[in-house]
């Protein structure tokens, strides 16, 4: 067995997989130096949703991330994950977007790009790789491994030949979802060393329990690189410890790597897990999910189903919507379910249970089926494509030709705004301009540090003789030690009116029971008698982005009347009848929750 090459993904997909991408750039930079004497091949520090949650959640600069990191690892090769046209958001951005963001990654420090497209359709990805390429940058073009009808061998080598005639270094095999199995992986791996002889990576995570044995299958079939994380901040649904891989690899791993630094990194993460985010790390993602092999849900993407349901106070339809996930994906042409196209299909699949199979459709998937994401892997439902276009036929063109430059444009809008302080600025604020707006006005504003606190409270609450493991973060429930002192004085606690905190936020999610409780299901969403006839109300939590109508106007039913961001898509939200717009209740930027009165018709 011959030596194979480590990539470790501690400081991007192991903590976004594990603890939500909250990973802070402090508590990275600690350990950033020892961690650069390991003797990794390279490091993903970037990419994926660390530049989203960077400005969303954490108010840290990603681009100053990146500089910091590169400061601190002098040996290392550092590498991204870039959604080709999509770069690290979640929907297709011009080619001169595309173009700067990987200039100016490289230029701030990036060695590597790993570029994929959740469709697989390499035309997606040609920008992003000649770019690369031509700024002198390593470039893995990936392959999103999934499986159905359509996956055969010949579909992935067909993939495997477009992505090396855009002269990428290495073909990584991107099995986001686990499903990858020990035998399938030296089969594949076996046929793109033989028919071409390119280096080849192969990435996976733990969530249905084989990587450990998908790896060895992998060397064995001659694999150059494979990722692993360091533990404790590895397995579950991120990959496979480093630790575990060199005693299951041992001829393999050898002894390039430096055991003793990672003891001692281990040792840290372990007591940064246990002082600061272990209201973050959920037991949900740490459990071995036979049940992905099914319904082939990431694990990213089983998480946050069960928090946009909690959100929309339906749970209860999470066994529904999983069910529901493969049908709309087929409906689809069988994306492969990874960003985006994991949020477009599980979006869909909520909507479909909670209001009727398509009733509601995103305006995601409706640009998905004109076309706009790029070409599915089969053919879409014609009843769904009908619904959706008419007569029309979705594009041919390479979605990103379509799209008008937007550097520019940015640039002069950040000016006007008075945020703009250097050129990186300009792209996150075209990557998402409303996020970058508050961003950039805190950092105008002096404040530091996360939106929402790190610490978490957590106590155990049983309903029906089932236990829930409940998580406040940022709240005292210091007094919470007297509820018993008032319950055995005669005070049933149901009747004392405990002040609510400002900003709950749960952390770990419930098990859902596997038989109904007696308690009465909460309806997902209010009617619209609930809040005075004539009013349209939000359907699910969300922010408002922009309405569509004025006060006065002539509406038709149908016709939309706002956009609500609500699970990373954008859904128009449709007039219920013909009327009048009497009066709008909310204004764009609003956070709206389910069943606010939005929009009064006449």
């Amino acid at each position: 067995m011959t030596r194979v090459e480590i990539i470790d993904t501690t400081f991007r997909d192991a903590h976004q997989s594990l603890i939500a991408t909250r990973l802070q750039t402090e508590d990275m930079l600690a350990i950033a130096e020892k961690m650069d004497r390991i003797g990794f091949y390279s490091m993903e520090v970037w990419g994926g949703a660390t530049f989203d949650v960077a400005i969303r959640y954490l108010n840290e600069d990603p681009w100053e991330r990146l500089r910091l990191l590169r400061e601190h690892i002098s040996k290392t090769k550092l590498q991204m994950l870039l959604r080709g046209q999509n770069v690290v958001g979640y929907r297709h951005y011009p080619d001169d977007v595309v173009e700067k963001f990987v200039e100016l990654a490289h230029k701030n420090g990036i060695d590597i790009f790993r570029v994929f497209d959740a469709l697989n359709d390499v035309r997606n990805m040609e920008v992003a790789i000649r770019k690369a390429k031509e700024v002198g940058a390593e470039v893995q073009g990936a392959i999103a491994y999934t499986t159905g009808k359509v996956f055969t061998l010949e579909y992935y080598m067909k993939k495997v030949e477009e992505l090396l005639a855009l002269d990428v270094d290495v073909i990584t095999i991107k099995d986001m979802a686990a499903l990858l199995t020990p035998w399938k992986a030296y089969e594949l791996v076996s046929e793109i060393k033989e028919t071409y002889g390119v280096p080849v990576n192969v990435h996976t995570h733990s969530t249905t329990g084989m990587a450990v044995a998908t790896y060895l299958k992998a060397v064995e079939a001659g694999a150059d690189f494979i990722d692993t994380a360091i533990s404790p901040l590895a397995f579950g649904t991120a990959q496979p410890g480093i630790q575990t891989i060199w005693h299951a690899l041992p001829e393999a791993v050898g002894s390039h790597l430096d055991r003793e630094l990672i003891h001692e990194v281990s040792r840290y993460l372990k007591r940064l897990l246990e002082e600061k985010y272990a209201g973050l790390l959920h037991k949900e993602a740490l459990m071995v999910n036979p049940y992905v092999l099914k319904y082939q849900v990431p694990g990213g993407m089983y998480s946050n189903l069960i928090s946009q349901l909690r959100e929309m106070k339906a749970l209860d339809k999470l066994q529904e919507v999983l069910e529901e996930i493969p049908r709309v994906r087929e409906d689809l042409g069988w994306p492969p379910l990874v960003t985006p196209t994991s949020q477009i299909v599980g979006t869909q699949a909520v909507l479909n249970v909670l209001f009727g199979r398509y009733e509601r459709i995103t305006e995601e998937v409706k640009n998905y089926i004109k076309g706009l994401y790029g070409r599915p892997p089969a053919e879409v439902d014609p009843k769904l494509k009908r619904k959706v276009l008419g007569d029309e036929e979705p594009i041919t063109a390479r979605p990103g030709e379509l799209l008008e430059p937007a550097l520019e444009r940015c640039r002069k809008e950040l000016e006007e705004l008075g945020y703009l302080e250097k050129e990186e600025d300009v792209l996150t604020y075209c990557l998402f301009p409303q996020v970058a707006k508050e961003f950039f006005e805190a950092r105008k504003a002096g404040k530091k540090g996360p939106k929402m606190p790190q610490n978490v409270e957590r106590f155990k609450l049983y309903v029906n003789g089932v236990e829930f493991e409940i998580g406040l973060e940022g709240v005292d429930l210091s007094a919470l030690k007297y509820l018993p002192q008032i319950a055995s004085a005669g005070t049933a606690p149901s009747t004392q009116k405990v002040p609510a905190p400002s900003a709950p936020a749960p952390v770990s999610a419930p098990s859902v029971p596997s038989a109904p409780t007696s308690a009465p299901a909460v309806p997902a969403t209010p009617t619209p008698a609930a809040a005075g006839e004539g009013v349209v109300t939000a359907p699910m939590p969300g922010k408002i982005l922009r309405i569509l109508v004025k006060e006065g106007e002539q509406v038709k039913t149908g016709q939309g009347l706002l956009i609500l961001e609500a699970m990373k898509m954008e859904n128009e939200i449709p007039a219920p009848k013909d009327g009048v717009v009497k009066k709008i209740l909310i204004k764009e930027g609003d956070t709206v929750d389910t069943g606010q009165a939005l929009i009064e018709l006449g």
